[in-house]
């Protein structure tokens, strides 16, 4: 990856995918703007580290307030609806729990990173967990708060200093979280670039110690190779192809509102969509109608309106969705709905169902990451589970059957980081956001993924 920026400023046009006007030209870092983002931070840490874990979380706990205030919380759910497209209603509650996010993950690192000892005989070994130096936080357009809190707060947390790149689809909404983590940080403990991929590799490849990054597969890739010649530490949250599996004895109902709900949510477009929906032959056609019959009542429209679904992030976006909806169509799949971009302004797609789906078509092995509720039947439960780990993805995946202990055997089957049984992929207690294959390396949240953003030190002593 080449760290070569060009010299003179660029802009980002940062555009509202209702509309498709502009909203702002944003100025791109330059290479030099990456460098001194860089060393800024690299100055400040030593400071930040030695406050303690206790004064960091103090700080932060600062942060964490500021979301307290209803106008902030407003401003942030307009800025997300603005740039991506997310409606009001889903907008509003990402942003007002952020406070409430912050706070908790710093609780949850604290107790991860806390010292223990060890004794055997006369020796004491100290395990403690020390800071790794400057991370940079890389974080995506679906969820710009929800996603970028995930890889900021544990690096501060763990005494690191942070340089943050948002995704260029969101950068006011990237600029105002910086500047409401940097209103109670020390100077320079967080730092900003702005801008497309090349600003992303310039700041890979500059003079930092981690990458955190959620995104896509192929970035994912890149960021690896280009870390490995100095073996920087990277954490990775990649794409998925999230199967679901419907057993002929699971409840339908609950199984065709969750696949609606969650093929269709945020547009689609959320690393752990529903993907893949493989449907025993037995009850299919039931099966498929009322998926139909689900996402017809779903409403689409401009963000700011109360509607279910906004608009695609981009009209790049929307086209690669509608480029596999057309290869499935041509290949023999019946789209039963949607399939198509909408009229007027913005890029708006129908939502979309789409049955008679094989492993030759695109939208079984590829990644969507649109609204499109894809519906594959199958002979048994076990051709699904074989179906299912077929591929180079494996982030979630959820189970549907009539008894949960039938479900949790078929799920422990599955080659995903996190399954469902008759419900979503959120657990109990503080799980990992964990992906295999493609899907990541590397993990967010519980107790280990805290420690990556952190190197262990042991010290061993004998007592006298």
């Amino acid at each position: 990856m080449s760290s070569t920026l060009p010299p003179a400023t660029r802009t980002v046009r940062d555009l509202d995918p209702a509309t498709g006007r502009t909203i702002q030209e944003i100025p791109c870092a330059t290479v030099d703007d990456v460098k001194d983002a860089v060393a800024r931070a690299r100055a400040s840490q030593p400071a930040w580290s030695a406050l303690g874990i206790v004064a960091r979380i103090e700080i932060l706990e600062r942060v964490a307030a500021k979301f307290d205030d209803d106008a902030l919380v407003e401003r942030f759910a307009e800025l997300i609806t603005a740039e991506m497209g997310k409606p009001i209603a889903q907008a509003r509650r990402e942003a007002g729990a952020t406070g409430a996010s912050i706070k908790r993950l710093c609780a949850a690192a604290a107790e991860a990173l806390a010292p223990t000892e060890t004794r055997s005989e006369q020796t004491v070994t100290r395990l403690s967990r020390e800071a790794l130096g400057v991370v940079a936080a890389i974080t995506p357009w679906n969820f710009p708060l929800g996603m970028a809190r995930e890889v900021i707060v544990p690096a501060l947390v763990a005494g690191n200093t942070v340089v943050f790149k948002p995704s260029e689809v969101v950068p006011l909404c990237g600029e105002l979280l910086h500047a409401t983590f940097a209103s109670e940080l020390p100077d320079d403990t967080i730092t900003l670039v702005q801008g497309l991929d090349d600003v992303g590799k310039a700041l890979v490849a500059s003079d930092i110690d981690m990458v955190g990054f959620v995104g896509s597969v192929s970035a994912g890739r890149h960021i690896m190779a280009a870390c490995a010649p100095s073996l920087k530490r990277i954490v990775l949250e990649l794409g998925g192809k999230d199967p679901m599996i419907v057993c002929k004895d699971a409840d339908i109902e609950a199984a065709a509102e969750f696949a609606a709900r969650e093929s269709m949510r945020n547009t689609g477009q959320v690393c752990c969509s529903v993907e893949r929906i493989y449907v025993e032959k037995d009850i299919a056609d039931d099966f498929t109608q009322r998926v139909v019959a689900k996402v017809s009542e779903l409403t689409v429209g401009n963000g700011l309106d109360d509607v279910f679904m906004g608009p695609m992030a981009s009209d790049g976006q929307r086209q690669h969705v509608l480029g596999q909806i057309e290869n499935a169509r041509q290949a023999g799949a019946t789209v039963h709905m949607g399939g198509h971009a909408l009229d007027g302004d913005g890029y708006f797609l129908a939502p979309t169902v789409v049955s008679g789906v094989d492993e030759s078509m695109k939208l079984m092995n590829e990644e969507t990451f649109g609204p499109v509720a894809t519906i594959r039947f199958v002979d048994s439960a076990e051709q699904a589970v074989a179906l299912a780990n077929a591929s180079e993805f494996g982030l979630g995946a959820s189970v549907w059957a009539g008894d949960n202990e039938r479900g949790v055997a078929l799920a422990s089957r599955l080659e995903s980081g996190m399954v469902g049984v008759n419900r979503g992929l959120g657990g109990a207690g503080d799980p990992p956001w964990a992906g295999v294959k493609q899907s990541g390396f590397g993990f967010l949240g519980s107790p280990d993924g805290y420690r990556q953003f952190t190197r262990p030190l042991t010290v061993s002593w004998d007592e006298a």
